[in-house]
């Protein structure tokens, strides 16, 4: 899936991103690529968190997750972008702030919850509409988020940090055209020693969000995937995620969580 894919992506994610009728957009889209930019049956995808932050559709919608998946990446912006990933809040709550890589930040709920911690945050996504909500949605609070995210927009297809790395890069619902592993190894290598890698995904044994080839994973696949002698491994399970379906029923959704700490050089 080359640039013609990813192109149609962006222009997917836009066109659906710019909403109904009534200017609204789907308040699951989780984000672009996730830039990395989740909704309808749980989530609409984007390649956003680096790639663009196109959507599923489905029939419920992920108010949760706040990702969209794409062709070339997915993650998404809860709620309107203004409700953080539960996996995240559940596993860096007690991370102490530092430096920050929100790969596919859709609308920003995440990377605005890191910054009014403390963090000093990057915020990458492909999709420039949701890109522009979430600086509408960090200055609105007033509180100095805005004044510690720096947005990107990016494709994490081919978007790499250069030199930089960082004490935690978290990323949700993100996928790429290749082979999930080829982005976690280079989300990977930009955690500094002594930093925390949190990445969750759609868990393969759950239910569908997309017919994408490589949309779907296991905790236990990623982790396979991080040398021992260089990470500890803190989680890797699947966890149950309840969404509310367009009909106002509940969908349960499983997650694949992965959390490993970068070891001392």
């Amino acid at each position: 899936m080359g640039k013609k894919t990813e192109a149609m992506d962006g222009e997917f994610w836009e066109e659906h991103y710019a909403g109904g009728e009534d200017g609204s957009s789907d308040d699951g889209a989780e984000r672009g690529q996730g830039t990395g930019l989740e909704r309808e049956a749980g989530h609409g995808h984007a390649g956003g968190h680096g790639s663009h932050a196109g959507r599923e559709h489905g029939a419920a919608h992920d108010h949760g997750a706040g990702h969209g998946h794409g062709a070339g990446h997915g993650h998404h912006a809860a709620v309107g972008g203004r409700t953080p990933n539960p996996q995240l809040t559940a596993e860096a709550a007690e991370l102490p702030p530092g430096t920050a890589l929100d790969a596919g930040c859709g609308e920003g709920a995440d990377a605005i919850w890191l910054a009014a911690r403390g963090w000093q945050v990057t915020a990458v996504d492909i999709a420039p509409t949701a890109l522009a909500r979430a600086r509408e949605h960090a200055a609105a609070r007033g509180d100095g988020a805005a004044e510690a995210i720096d947005w990107v927009q990016a494709d994490l297809i081919e978007w790499t940090p250069g030199d930089a790395r960082y004490d935690l890069v978290t990323t949700h619902y993100v996928h790429t055209p290749g082979p999930f592993r080829d982005l976690l190894h280079r989300l990977a290598s930009a955690v500094a020693p002594g930093g925390t890698l949190l990445v969750v995904g759609h868990d393969a044994a759950g239910p569908r969000h997309t017919d994408a080839a490589h949309a779907h994973v296991t905790a236990p696949e990623m982790a396979a995937e991080l040398d021992p002698a260089h990470w500890s491994v803190e989680v890797a399970e699947t966890r149950p995620r309840t969404i509310r379906a367009s009909d106002d029923s509940e969908v349960t959704l499983q997650d694949a969580v992965l959390r490993a700490r970068r070891l001392e050089a």
